[in-house]
């Protein structure tokens, strides 16, 4: 001891005189076998002191020589005397009686053996005789040891190619007893955890040969075990293969032989095996569906299967596992589950949970496979079952589930969480809570902070509107306070943008009644022209019209522009002027329509074949009213009739006429009360006076028989009332 308290040169030192003696430690064992014999308590306890100062020295040739197999039971023998221990301890009887070293398979290989002894040996040393003793750089050395012998081990039990095969080959044979293949599934598991100490390569390489031999079927058959620890080695198994590489399970569970193996996992997610084992299988289910390890046709391939065979065993169990109270049991029964609630009550919360965080990890890795599940199950709304669970680790959970959903802000389950009022569990969670401050109170703060940081308008204005008079109570704290400001301002800028939308149809309307207005007008014009192109006079467009004088003029003689709203004086020059048409003017315009164009500077406009048909009727009927109304000019005053004229065909002369006609039949009207007498009758009074002086006598005067004009000149509008005769 008073070498240990030197420094490591001395220690060094020591430790070199020892193995240069080769007869130190032969000697020293006859001593305490001696001692032993004689009961000599003392010297035991001296020798005690001795063999731990000669372990804490922490030389590796040292250990070669003490943990071999000649000295290792002396060396054990001698540590059962600690001084500091009442009783003696029977380490040697215990190695040698009650432990026993089974052989699933024989090992031939004396060296293997070997190594396998001392294994066991040196960590029982490290775990059971002197953990209270030993320093940290000793029991790291201790443990390089222990690595070493299992890389040793499994490396050459690895290349023996018998050896493997003979393994496998026991465990499929029907032969076997149900004891020994329970032997050999042990040893596969301690096999496989063993690999561990060998290097990446060496272990990817190892595992690779095992999945080649067939190890996965051995693991499926071995999960339909009863035995616990079974079941429990071949999830270690399976959770050692993912660790290392992940896409051995995925190519065999891909596999139309591999499926049930997904099956039994999902079955042992839920099932209570006294154990933390469901949390293994939540491991192994978790890397199996990840989407980031998973190459393509691989990952559409499990998660297909998942989804379709498995996810809804996951979501029955929660489902049917709420208690039978109060609205929830409603809900549960009415959903379908009812039956099955007694089948699953007893499940245990801690399994409940793990469902509800391998829902979460599904919605963060595959989005959109989840959402069309729940949109077409409505599964969200089973899972909220869960908030009426009395554990409250259970409630916290929905909550953060819930959270997961909303932080993927889709637009579809946003729109479907508010459709089917899936917020309502958990407020009612949180109000039943009231004021006590626990991981409850603090999520649902969290999922209301999130929603308003995010500003998603649709669950703020839902939440508000909804459960405001809950909430209320709690508007002293500053979530719920900053939440109802963020509604406020939510709803100031949906009436702002109301306020806005409104004012653009407004405008839109008064700019289309202008439009119609004048569009009517075009319309009238239209029509009047219709019906003078029928006249038999003017069905050519070359036909030429008769003057009072007998002469014949055909239509081109005439200024385009005489009957305009304005006479420039170029108009001389535009004689060939043809205006473009209107963008509401219809392609199919007659002939005859373009030809009386161009004697009007406006352009008519098309109206709607219906909008046409009904003007037709109309003017039709205010014909025959106006048939027999003769129609009669002066130059001096408005009241001599024409109707002998009009009847016979003749036409009056146009210096007795105040009034001319325009070239659709319409009388031009030149009073000045006309011109404001309102919007039609301003925009259709042409200058007159300047069509007599552009044309002087040759202006010609169109029968009005079978077009009669909608106007009796009288120096008043009367369109629409009831035509009279002027006497």
């Amino acid at each position: 001891m008073t070498v240990l308290e030197c420094g490591i040169t001395d220690q060094m030192r020591v430790a070199e005189l020892i193995l240069q003696d080769q007869e130190f430690f032969p000697r020293l064992l006859d001593l305490f076998r001696m001692c032993e014999d004689l009961e000599n308590v003392d010297g035991l306890h001296m020798i005690f002191r001795l063999v731990k100062g000669i372990i804490l020295l922490n030389s590796p040739q040292i250990f070669d020589r003490i943990f071999g197999d000649e000295f290792i039971l002396d060396i054990i023998g001698s540590l059962e005397y600690d001084p500091e221990v009442p009783q003696v301890q029977r380490h040697r009887a215990f190695l040698k009686e009650h432990v026993v070293f089974k052989e699933a398979i024989p090992i031939k290989d004396s060296s293997v053996l070997s190594k396998i002894h001392q294994t066991y040996r040196v960590g029982y040393v490290k775990d059971v005789i002197l953990p209270r003793i030993l320093d940290e750089a000793t029991i790291a050395s201790l443990n390089s040891i222990i690595h070493a012998n299992n890389a040793a081990v499994i490396s050459l039990l690895k290349d023996d190619a018998s050896f493997i095969q003979e393994l496998f080959a026991r465990m499929r044979s029907t032969s076997t007893s149900t004891e020994s293949k329970r032997e050999l599934v042990l040893f596969l598991h301690e096999f496989c955890s063993l690999s561990k100490s060998l290097q990446m390569v060496q272990q990817l390489r190892l595992f690779r040969d095992l999945a080649g031999e067939g190890i996965f079927d051995i693991i499926t058959d071995v999960l339909q075990s009863q035995d616990r620890k079974l079941v429990s080695a071949g999830a270690d198994i399976l959770i050692l293969f993912l660790n290392q590489d992940p896409n051995l399970l995925r190519s065999y569970v891909i596999q139309q032989e591999g499926n049930s193996l997904l099956g039994l996992l999902v079955k042992g997610m839920i099932t209570d095996f006294g154990e933390d084992m469901h949390c293994q299988f939540l491991e192994i289910i978790r890397i199996l569906v990840d989407s980031y390890s998973t190459s393509g046709s691989q990952k559409d391939t499990i998660i297909e299967i998942f989804y379709e065979k498995h996810l809804d065993q996951l979501i029955d169990v929660i489902a049917s596992s709420c208690p039978p109270k109060s609205n929830s049991w409603t809900v549960i029964k009415s959903s379908g589950f009812g039956s099955r609630v007694e089948s699953h009550a007893a499940t245990k919360p801690e399994i409940l949970s793990n469902i509800c965080e391998l829902l979460c990890f599904c919605v963060i890795h595959h989005l959109y496979r989840i959402k069309c599940y729940f949109l077409a199950n409505n599964a969200i709304e089973k899972i909220l079952f869960l908030t009426c669970r009395r554990e409250k680790f259970l409630v916290v959970a929905a909550v953060r589930f819930m959270r997961t959903i909303i932080s993927r802000n889709d637009e579809h389950l946003l729109r479907h969480i508010v459709k089917n009022n899936l917020v309502k569990p958990i407020i009612d969670a949180f109000i039943e809570n009231g004021n006590r401050y626990n991981m409850l109170h603090s999520g649902v703060l969290e999922l209301l902070e999130y929603i308003r940081k995010e500003n998603l308008k649709s669950l703020i204005i839902y939440i508000v509107d909804s459960f405001w008079n809950q909430l209320q109570k709690f508007e002293h704290l500053g979530s719920i306070q900053a939440f109802k400001i963020k509604y406020e301002q939510s709803m100031e800028n949906c009436d702002t943008k109301n306020t806005a939308t409104m004012v653009d149809p407004r405008k839109k309307i008064e700019e289309r009644a202008l439009e119609k207005e004048e569009e009517e007008y075009f319309n009238e014009d239209s029509d009047e022209e219709d019906s003078a192109s029928h006249l038999p006079n003017t069905r050519s467009q070359n036909a030429r019209m008769s003057l009072p004088n007998g002469t014949k003029v055909s239509y081109s003689s005439f200024r385009p522009g005489s009957g305009g709203l304005v006479d420039y004086e170029d108009d001389d020059d535009d004689e060939d002027y043809n205006p473009p048409p209107r963008k509401s003017e219809s392609s199919t315009e007659n002939d005859e329509l373009i030809v009386f164009s161009k004697t009007k500077r406006k352009s008519t406009a098309a109206a709607d074949s219906k909008e046409e048909v009904h003007e037709l009727s109309k003017k039709q009927k205010l014909d025959q009213r106006v048939n027999d109304v003769k129609v009669a000019s002066s130059a001096t005053a408005c009241s001599t009739a024409s109707h002998t004229d009009t009847a016979s065909g003749r036409e009056p002369s146009p210096p007795a006429a105040s009034h001319a006609t325009d070239t659709n039949g319409v009388l031009d009207e030149h009073d000045a009360e006309n011109e404001t007498a309102g919007p039609q009758s301003y925009n259709c009074v042409p200058d007159a006076a300047d069509t007599r002086q552009g044309c002087g006598d040759d202006s010609p005067s169109i029968p009005a028989s079978n077009s009669s004009p909608e106007r009796v000149v009288t120096g008043k509008d009367v369109t629409g009332s009831e035509p009279y005769s002027v006497r």
